[in-house]
């Protein structure tokens, strides 16, 4: 009997004492849920005029650029500069041999003086034509009267046939001769016209070679460097034959592709006579001056006028440099974490909350420290707003937020 009850009192006993303990236990203290908070940095905005800059990537060129040729063949009898000198302006680039120069201006001088003596030879034979015509005249009058004499004296057979005919020979001699000589001085006006024309060609061929003796010697036509050498003395070179070439140190431009998104402001500054300055390496600054007449589907290249520095750019050269562009009115500078895709930010509110905020931008601009940042404007941003400049991957309507303490509690 005891056997069977003594289970069933283990089993009260156990009841009993989970029935104790329950009732028995401390009473734990309710917590109350808190909403966490994040902690950013902030800058205070500023609107204002700020202009942005436009990245460029360009090529630099010489477009004064002067190519020396020969101008005739000869053997290069100096040459004292090298690759890469600075030369100033009446400095000698390069000379041919005299030897090779002096022939054909020779030759050219003497064409000319023989020309001018055939045209003097034909005035004085026009002269003689003319004057001797008057005495053939005379004779062919007197043949004529003898014809007639003679005719008389065969009538009254005081003559022979045969000085009849005598007589008629000589005056168809004394014709012939005076329609020769009058046939000669009619043709007179078209070959002293010949002449002439003979005569300037040869002197438009001296003008030649005097010019090409003359280019022989080729002095610097500006201050400029000397490149692209192809001959050294000594070098026999064919006519036309490039030799080197000079450019002027103050006349590099720097051709640049600009997207075809930013053509028409560009356009609009250079039509309203708005400077456009573009920075770049070595302290170089260049001017906006024009767009190229050409375009293709990525853009149209600008041309910029190197106005300050740069005295190691040499043609050829690539290089970045930043252009402003045309400031917009109303904007503010952000860093690009305070964006979130290209047309949103959040502004922190006095209770602590972000505020989603639908921006423009337009740009980025450059710091004094060198740092790009965006550049952004939006109706609804205004002046001592609190921007969010910490990007937040869970960034929502709402969300809380608190400032991050550096000094004065905002982002500078």
């Amino acid at each position: 009997m005891l056997r069977r009850l003594l289970p069933l009192l283990i089993l009260v006993l156990g009841v009993a004492a989970f029935l104790w303990l329950r009732a028995t236990r401390p009473e734990s203290a309710s917590v109350t849920p808190e909403e966490r908070s994040w902690r950013v940095e902030t800058l205070v905005a500023m609107p204002g005029r700020h202009a942005p800059v436009l990245p460029l990537y360009g090529e630099v060129t010489a477009p004064e650029m002067l190519t020396v040729t020969a101008p005739l063949a000869g053997r290069i009898a100096e040459r004292p500069v090298r690759e890469g000198q600075r030369v100033a302006r009446g400095e000698r680039l390069v000379a041919l041999d005299e030897a090779d120069v002096r022939p054909p201006l020779a030759q050219a001088e003497a064409e000319v003086a023989d020309r001018r003596a055939q045209l003097a030879s034909e005035r004085v034979r026009h002269d003689s034509d003319l004057s001797t015509l008057e005495r053939e005249r005379e004779l062919l009058a007197t043949a004529n009267r003898q014809l007639e004499r003679t005719r008389s004296l065969v009538g009254r057979n005081l003559a022979s046939q045969s000085d009849l005919d005598a007589a008629r020979n000589e005056l168809a001699r004394a014709r012939v001769t005076v329609a020769a000589r009058e046939r000669a001085i009619a043709e007179h006006p078209a070959r002293l016209e010949g002449l002439e024309a003979g005569l300037a060609r040869a002197s438009a061929a001296l003008a030649a070679a005097r010019r090409d003796a003359e280019r022989s010697r080729v002095e610097a036509p500006f201050d400029g460097i000397v490149t692209r050498i192809r001959v050294a003395p000594g070098d026999q070179v064919a006519a036309r034959s490039e030799l080197l070439s000079v450019y002027p140190e103050e006349g590099l431009e720097l051709r640049a592709l600009i997207p075809r998104r930013h053509q028409a402001e560009l356009l609009d500054a250079l039509a309203g006579d708005v400077p456009l300055e573009a920075s770049g390496e070595y302290g170089s600054r260049f001017v906006l001056v024009g767009l190229a007449g050409e375009s293709d589907p990525a853009g149209t290249e600008a041309i910029f006028r190197l106005a300050a520095g740069g005295a190691e750019l040499r043609p050829g050269s690539l290089l970045a440099v930043s252009l402003g562009r045309p400031p917009v009115p109303d904007s503010v500078p952000v860093p690009d974490s305070a964006l979130y895709g290209n047309d949103a930010l959040y502004l922190m509110d006095d209770a602590g909350r972000m505020r989603r905020l639908t921006v423009t931008r337009h740009g980025e601009v450059l710091r004094d420290d060198g740092e790009r940042w965006a550049l952004v404007s939006g109706e609804a941003l205004g002046e001592g707003d609190r921007v969010i400049t910490t990007h937040l991957p869970n960034a929502i309507q709402g969300l809380r937020v608190e400032a991050a303490e550096t000094g004065d509690g905002e982002r500078p």
